[in-house]
């Protein structure tokens, strides 16, 4: 049965024999015998990162045994980022931390798995914000890690919330892998469909054959140089995960400058290169407006559409574009020098002289079709990793503050 609710601080639940503490202040130089020290950087989604760990000399270690760690101990991140919460795994039993992370030890009369959920749970988080202080270096110091306020039910009850909690970890960990999966396989299929060299079948059940047709870019596109003049205000950018989308929705600001009549006009459909490298974008990114009916862009950005319709697919250049098989060819016209501001130096007349190859306008829209439904099924598992993650917080708020109680037999 559920019991009454009562809320109690962190160090009610920690194991009196090895209170709260932090870590090693200065581990010195990397030892390659030594012993592993986990730093804030380790400490990522719930799990301790083993690839790059510092390890530091036998000595070092022994001044700071307190804060050496066993299995299962639980580790908060206290400096710099605060509020990263990892359970410690079987194989860095016996390491040791840093200053910026603080190790709890559970007592046995409490389920560690609990307290780690609590410690993520917004209301906890909330508290670590509150808390962390600073100018340079912000931090919670660990008498305030102690008091952290935490719904504090029976072991039994406990267990129940963990299993709970646990089923939602198990669904989001199994479609985080089904995403990644269709991420590989898409990244695959392009390679091997916007090169000819996996052809498909026509609309009579024929495979596509006869070579693909060596084109520069100039004979499938019309550079796009229309001015603004007060037609749109809806100033858009480039973002590589986005696509041309609206300033102030990216960067939560507009950063356009006041007057927009010098700036390009562009139209749905239409294509823009921007020429800043960004993540997974080593030559910059080429996206065509499809969210808004026009879009307002910077004249930095090259812009251009089909000149041809009857002989260019716009869907298969979309993904041409997003493959990245663009790269070799933007990678010799980007003159040295040109790097100021992360922005390569493409000239448009060498950007249009570019040449690709290209299947005929049939295979185009074929190859189009089977990318742009490996793109729907990212997009549908990406909606339900997001709506699981967010129906799982909701659940911590509910469960972990005491607000919904479950009943244990």
């Amino acid at each position: 049965m559920a019991h009454n609710q009562k809320t109690t601080v962190l160090d009610s639940f920690v194991d009196p024999r090895a209170p709260i503490c932090y870590g090693i202040l200065k581990p010195g130089e990397h030892v390659s015998e030594g012993i592993p020290v986990i730093k804030v950087k380790n400490i990522i989604g719930g799990r301790v990162l083993e690839d790059d760990l510092l390890k530091t000399s036998l000595q070092i270690h022994n001044q700071y045994k307190r804060a050496e760690v066993n299995q299962g101990d639980l580790l908060l991140t206290i400096r710099g980022t605060t509020g990263r919460v990892a359970i410690v795994p079987a194989s860095l039993a016996g390491a040791n931390i840093t200053q910026d992370t603080a190790r709890i030890r559970v007592s046995s009369d409490d389920d560690p798995m609990y307290v780690f959920y609590a410690l993520q749970s917004p209301s906890v988080q909330q508290q670590i914000d509150l808390n962390t202080v600073g100018q340079a270096v912000k931090g919670i110091n660990i008498a305030e890690v102690r008091k952290l306020k935490i719904f504090h039910p029976d072991a039994s009850e406990q267990k129940k919330i963990v299993q709970i909690l646990s089923t939602w970890d198990k669904a989001i960990t199994t479609t985080e892998q089904l995403l990644a999966n269709s991420l590989q396989q898409k990244k695959a299929l392009m390679q091997q469909l916007l090169t000819g060299k996996k052809r498909l079948l026509d609309k009579n059940g024929v495979r596509f054959s006869g070579e693909w047709k060596v084109s520069k870019l100039s004979k499938l596109f019309a550079r796009v140089t229309t001015k603004n003049n007060g037609q749109s205000t809806n100033v858009v950018t480039i973002s590589g995960q986005h696509g041309l989308i609206r300033q102030e929705d990216f960067f939560k600001k507009t950063v356009a400058s006041e007057t927009l009549d010098g700036y390009f006009l562009l139209k749905q459909g239409q294509f823009a290169y921007n020429k800043s490298y960004s993540n997974g974008y080593p030559m910059g990114a080429i996206k065509r407006l499809n969210r808004y009916p026009d879009g307002v862009v910077t004249t930095l950005y090259i812009c251009f559409e089909l000149s041809d319709s009857g002989r260019a697919d716009s869907d298969f250049w979309e993904h041409y574009f997003e493959s990245g098989l663009l790269n070799k060819g933007l990678s010799q016209i980007a003159h040295e020098g040109g790097r100021a501001h992360g922005l390569l130096n493409v000239k448009p007349s060498d950007f249009f002289s570019l040449k690709v190859s290209t299947p005929s306008f049939e295979e185009q829209q074929r190859i189009a079709a089977v990318l742009s439904t490996a793109d729907q099924e990212i997009s549908a598992l990406q909606q339900k990793l997001d709506a699981l993650k967010q129906e799982k917080k909701a659940l911590m708020q509910q469960l972990l503050t005491g607000k919904l109680r479950v009943l244990v037999s």
